[in-house]
C-alpha cells in the first residue's frame, strides 16, 4: 500500500477503499463533534479521564472527580481540535471522487497514522475486539454465520485500517 519515494509516502486507493476512507473518517468526526455524547462507550476511550481507570476514579472520592473534571475542562476542547485536523487531512488528501494517488509528507502522514488510529479504535470498541481477540478467528466466525453481514464487512474495515497503518508506518520509517 504506502511507499517511501524520498521525502513523501505514496500510496494509491481504489474507488471502493477512498469510500470506506471517507465514511469512516467523517464518522469519527461526527463522533467528535456533532455526536459528542460523553456516555458513549467510543468517546470515552477516545476522551478518557485523567485520574481514573477503566471502571472511573481509581482512589474514589470527590477530589478526583473534580481533578478529572477540571483536567477535562481545559484539554476537552484542544483534543477534540485535534482529532478532527487530523481526520480532515485524512479527506484533504484522499481524491474528492473515484480512485488515485496520495502522496504525504512527514506531517501529513503522521496526521493520518493518529486519525486511522481514532478510526480503529472506534470500531474496535463498537466491534467488542480487545487486545486478545483473534481477528482471523472473529472474521472466519463471522462469515460463517454470514458473509453478507454488517458485522463481516466492520471487520474487514478493521483489518483494512490497521493493514494501512502498518504500511504507513513502515513508509515512514524507511
Amino acid at each position: 500500500m504506502f511507499r517511501r519515494r524520498g521525502r513523501v509516502c505514496v500510496a494509491r486507493f481504489e474507488p471502493d477503499e477512498v469510500k470506506v476512507l471517507r465514511k469512516v473518517v467523517t464518522e469519527v468526526i461526527a463522533l467528535v463533534s456533532d455526536g459528542f455524547d460523553r456516555g458513549d462507550p467510543v468517546v470515552k476511550r477516545l476522551f478518557p479521564d485523567a485520574y481514573a481507570g477503566p471502571d472511573g476514579p481509581v482512589a474514589g472520592g470527590r477530589d478526583i472527580a473534580e481533578a478529572a473534571a477540571d483536567f477535562r475542562r481545559y484539554t476537552e476542547g484542544d483534543l477534540k481540535t485535534a482529532k478532527i485536523d487530523q481526520a480532515g487531512a485524512v479527506l484533504a488528501a484522499l481524491p474528492s471522487t473515484g480512485g488515485g494517488e496520495v502522496r504525504l509528507d512527514r506531517e501529513a502522514a503522521e496526521a493520518w497514522l493518529r486519525a486511522l488510529t481514532d478510526a480503529r479504535l472506534a470500531l474496535a470498541i463498537r466491534l467488542g475486539i480487545r487486545d486478545e481477540t483473534d481477528l482471523q478467528e472473529e472474521l472466519d466466525d463471522a462469515v460463517l454465520h454470514d458473509p453478507t453481514s454488517q458485522r463481516v464487512f466492520q471487520l474487514s474495515v478493521y483489518w483494512y485500517l490497521g493493514y494501512l497503518q502498518e504500511s504507513l508506518v513502515n513508509a515512514i520509517s524507511r
